[in-house]
This record gives C-alpha cells, structure tokens and sequence, in this order.
C-alpha cells in the first residue's frame, strides 16, 4: 500500500521574532561540539606530562570522544524526535558541561578518558537536536539560506576555532581550561534555549527500535574504532580487521533490520533519496580532505616551520574567515537562485586547489606564499560547500524525522573524519619512513633527512586529500539535482514514502 507522509503543522517559531536569537543559541551549542574535536589537540602533550599518560594511551583522550560521538548520533536523533528536540537539545547541554567539568578536574588518565567519552555520548544528543531545531524553526527559503549560512560557516570554521581556543587556554592558563571553557558557554546556552526556543512535542507514543540501536550504533562504533586503532596499529592488524569486518556485518544486519521493523531507527526512504544521499556522501568525502588538512597543518606549522601552539592557531584565522565569507555571503545568498550543486562542486574544486598549492610545501616554505593562498582557497571552498549540503540534506524531511535525518548529517562528518585522520596518517608516515630510510646515508645529516622526509609524507597525503575533495565535487555534481529552493519543494515537504 503506498502513502505520503503527511506534514505536521508549521512551527510557531516562524512567526517569532525571537528565532534570530534562537539561532545565535543553536549555533553557539554546534560551535561548543564543533571544536571540542579539536580543542584537545593542541592540549594533549600538557595533559599527558601532568596526569602521567603514556604514549599509546594518549590517544583515548581523542578516541573515547570520537567512538561515542560518531557511535551514538544515530541514537541520539531518534531520541531527538520522540522525547522533542529542545528537551533533547538542554539535556545535550548539561550533560556536556557535567562532563566538561569532569574532565578539567581530572587527576587521573582514566577519569580523563572517562569524562571525554561522556561527553561524545552528550554530544551526539545534542548535535542532531540543535540541527533539527534549525530545520524546523527555518522553512522560507530567503530565511532558510541565512540560518544555514550561519550553521554551515560554523560546522566547517569550529574545528579551526577549536586550534586557536585551545593554543590560547593552554599557552596562557593550562589544558584543563579547554574543557573548562564548555561550561559557561553551556550554561548561557541553556537560559537561551530555555527562553527563545520553540519546539513541537515529541512522538511519545512511538516506540524505539531496540535491535537498530544495537546493530546501527554497534556497527558505527566498530567502524570508527577500527579506523582510530589503524593508525597505530597497521590495516592488516587482527583487530583493524576484525573491527571492520564486524562493522560491515553489523550495518548489513541493520539495513535489513530497518525494512521490517515497524518503528526503525533510520528509515531508509531518508537516505534513498538521491539529492540527500549525494549531500552524505559529499560531506564525508570533504572531511576526509579537512581532516587530512587540519592534521597535517597543525604538525608542519609546529613541528617544522617552530610556531608556537597560539601562533599555529592564529595561522588558521584566515581560513576561518573565508569559511564565514564563502557560507554567510555567497552560499546563503545564491542558493536561492541556483541548485545547490552548483556552489557544491566548484567548492570542492576550489579546496582541491588550495590542497595542490599545499603539496610544494618544503621544510622552509614561508606562511605568505605557500600556506595563506591555500588555506584561503581551502576556506572558501569548504564555505560554498557545507551550507548548502546542510540545508538540501534536511529539506523535504517530515518534522517527525528530521531528528534522525540531521544525525545521518553528522555521522557522515564523524565517519569522514575518522577515516581521514586514518588513512592520510598512515600514508604520510609510511611515505616518510621509506623517504628517510633511502636517504638516510650520512649520519651527520640525519636532522634535515628527517625534517624533508616529514613533509614529503605531508605531501604525498595531500596530494591523496586533494583527490578525494575533487571526487567530492564529481559526486556533488552528479548526485545532487535539486532545483534551488524557490524554484522547487518548500523546506518543509515531506518526503514521500516507498510503497510498501
């Protein structure tokens, strides 16, 4: 029997003033979520010579975070749409500064884990919860375009923020104030959400779909895990492989699980839609070349060229602000006029050309003319791209599902950035270690062989990055065939459903 999901009522949000305001919350929450994923970075050599981690511990500071933020947004979208997405979206909050507060605290590797891994539980409610807010609240296009402009520069700015935040607490206060640093912004977020946002109840009558938490969220945690643990350990390591095979089991069971149970985590007609599906893909493939970028960058401008942890921060400003510029002023104002894939795929080839320029780095290129041209570029492609995946992802999605559909968002982000840190690591250390293990003859030259052998690792992953953002574009290109907004379905039409 086919049907069509039928709209619910519209927002009152619409017709607040107030939503601006609303915004200027939901995007402060994103932002918090956005560069915790980075703000520990810059911190972790501090954190680890004060609580006594080792080095192959270190990394759970990142991974816990990562494993239940990637793991459980799925979950946390779902929980978004049957509780309702402000409740969801304060309870995010709390959680996150509780855990933030916990972590700063911290007098033991174990309890830093602990609290990190809490707050990727508390971040994966808040994340499609925030998202969702700003779906349901915009559904006019002009509007529409400005919120997601708003939201998209955030989404692709926040993990540069988070480096120069996070050089700034821990070269003048200590690592701890970068978990701090969550708790008034928490704060100031939750009296905001608590007094400017609107939401429509949630679907308390609808059940959860207990085995695709398990199954869905199972196979993202293996996935995830499995590419964190090939980083240190080798592809061909039994656990990677065994991590990823059960991954791959695990999401095969769930996507068939997902046509027969009558209330599923991730109704499939979400992502069978061509133009949202082109938009998950397209985001995951861009973060894999981002965090390629942002890995990369943050060792050569420290270890190589001797920037300070502040100094490596503010080199990414620029970038910042061509994110901002390409998203506020150029995505948000055409996408009214144009389909989204027409800022989609020259975006992707504009930060694949920054990504070129980046592999003639050497051991003494100048910040002037070999980094700022490419950051700029990189900036302004990832701006014309993320806003309109953001807003044509979530177009078209039935109120009640529209929690789950902006956790699919997110998780795409979570996965590419996973297999990015991976994959480009492994490349680049690879590449350098067989670069200096030729041309290391002369022990009194062993520093420059080494220095040169890094940045050829660099570039070699970049060179990949860039490939991948170009194959990002390809994808945009073909996949994504949404008329501009004003020209096609209102925001807030709902998807058909398959017949059954």
């Amino acid at each position: 029997m086919s049907g069509t999901r039928t709209s619910e009522p519209a927002a009152p949000t619409d017709a607040d003033p107030r939503r601006w305001w609303g915004l200027v919350v939901i995007a402060l929450a994103q932002l918090m979520v956005v560069l915790d994923a980075t703000i520990v970075n810059i911190a972790l050599p501090s954190a680890q010579r004060d609580l006594g981690m080792s080095d192959g511990n270190r990394q759970w500071v990142i991974t816990a975070y990562t494993l239940a933020f990637g793991g459980l947004l799925l979950l946390g979208g779902r929980v978004a749409d049957l509780v309702g997405r402000k409740r969801t979206f304060v309870i995010g909050l709390i959680g996150f500064a509780a855990a933030s507060a916990i972590g700063g605290a911290a007098d033991a590797p174990v309890m830093l884990f602990g609290a990190r891994a809490l707050q990727g539980v508390f971040a994966a409610l808040l994340a499609p919860s925030a998202l969702s807010l700003l779906t349901t609240t915009f559904t006019d296009p002009k509007e529409r375009g400005k919120a997601f402009g708003i939201y998209g520069a955030l989404a692709g700015s926040g993990a540069a923020v988070g480096f120069i935040v996070g050089g700034v607490l821990t070269e003048y206060l200590n690592w701890r104030w970068c978990l701090y640093v969550n708790v008034p912004i928490a704060v100031a977020a939750v009296i905001g959400a608590l007094v400017l946002l609107h939401d429509r109840p949630g679907h308390t009558g609808a059940r959860l779909d207990v085995p695709g938490v398990l199954l869905g969220c199972g196979g993202l945690v293996s996935l995830v895990y499995g590419f964190s643990e090939a980083q240190p350990r080798g592809w061909t390591d039994p656990l990677v492989v065994a991590l990823f095979a059960a991954g791959v089991v695990l999401l095969a069971v769930f996507v068939w699980w997902q046509t027969r149970s009558p209330s599923p985590l991730l109704p499939l007609h979400i992502v069978r839609d061509r133009n949202r599906a082109g938009c998950f893909l397209t985001m995951m493939l861009a973060v894999i070349g981002m965090f390629g970028l942002f890995l990369f960058m943050t060792y050569y401008l420290q270890e190589i060229l001797g920037y300070s942890p502040v100094r490596t921060g503010l080199a990414f400003l620029p970038m910042t602000a061509a994110i901002v510029i390409g998203s506020t002023q150029i995505s948000a104002r055409l996408l009214r006029h144009v389909g989204p894939r027409m800022l989609m795929a020259p975006g992707m080839l504009l930060a694949s050309g920054g990504m070129v320029i980046l592999t003639q780095l050497t051991v003494d290129s100048r910040y002037a003319t070999a980094i700022l041209p490419a950051l700029l570029l990189m900036g302004l492609g990832m701006g014309l791209t993320f806003m309109p995946v953001f807003s044509t992802a979530t177009a078209g999605v039935a109120p009640r599902d529209s929690g789950v559909t902006s956790a699919t968002v997110n998780t795409s982000q979570q996965v590419g950035g996973s297999i990015g840190t991976a994959l480009l690591n492994t490349i680049a250390t690879s590449t350098s270690a067989s670069y200096i293990g030729s041309r290391l003859t002369d022990p009194s030259g062993r520093e420059a062989v080494v220095r040169e052998g890094i940045v050829h690792g660099y570039t070699v992953a970049i060179w990949l990055a860039a490939g991948i953002m170009l194959l990002a574009g390809l994808v945009a290109g073909l996949m994504v065939t949404a008329k501009a907004p004003k020209h096609g379905a209102p925001a807030d039409r709902p998807v058909p459903e398959p017949v059954a």
